[in-house]
């Protein structure tokens, strides 16, 4: 049984284009606003859209996704807390918004837009072509997704690395396999339990943040004192 049909392909690029649409709108906004703010907003009206459209249109393959995603990126409060506070390799900056320990308050749900997208691809290529194809597109659109975030996201006063080895001037090193990994895993995981009691997500997601912390940490130790060293 195909989860996602077409139809649901084609709606999900017109949303995530809707909600471009919306984020230019939100920055490009000339009222003085500070960016963590903009930024909440946006992760509000994501975290509610996704889930309100599918809702509206049956698609509860969405609904199923998007649950497990968000549970993902509470959790994922911990890693970047430990990355700031603990191994001072992660700076979130005073951007006009409370912190959850030393992290922006957005980041509650800002993972989820990434993993939902990562996760909703995989399986739509898994089911049109193989599952081979599927993990290739994921590991494709883990590696495009994450690198671009870390990227661009300091143009947004969000956060930045600091006391490790980057590359063109924003790209910490040791993150790049982590966050593959995690969309791996994150797939990997729902794929296997997705047609499982919603409670089961609660647990599995605390389980993919682990191996999220668990990965930075062995790739910032090779990368920072043993490679780099």
């Amino acid at each position: 049984m195909n989860l996602i049909r077409q139809r649901d392909f084609i709606d999900a690029i017109i949303l995530h284009l809707i909600f471009a649409a919306i984020a230019m709108i939100i920055f490009l906004i000339p009222i003085n606003i500070e960016n963590g703010i903009r930024i909440f907003i946006l992760v509000l009206i994501y975290n509610v859209l996704i889930p309100s459209y599918a809702y509206y249109k049956k698609y509860f393959s969405w609904i199923n996704i998007w649950i497990f995603c968000f549970l993902i990126s509470i959790f994922q409060i911990f890693p970047d807390w430990f990355l700031s506070a603990v191994l001072n390799i992660l700076v979130f900056p005073e951007d006009g918004l409370f912190k959850i320990g030393t992290v922006s308050g957005y980041m509650f749900g800002l993972w989820s837009i990434p993993l939902f997208i990562i996760v909703f691809l995989t399986l739509k290529i898994k089911e049109s072509h193989s599952q081979k194809s599927g993990y290739m597109l994921n590991v494709f659109a883990s590696f495009l997704i994450f690198t671009i975030s870390e990227l661009t996201i300091w143009m947004l006063g969000s956060w930045y690395p600091q006391n490790v080895t980057i590359i063109f001037g924003h790209l910490a090193v040791y993150i790049i396999i982590p966050e593959i990994i995690l969309g791996i895993s994150s797939y990997y995981f729902y794929d296997f339990i997705k047609e499982k009691p919603q409670l089961i997500k609660i647990p599995i997601s605390f389980l993919i943040m682990l191996i999220y912390q668990g990965a930075a940490t062995f790739f910032y130790f090779i990368f920072e004192y043993i490679i780099f060293y």
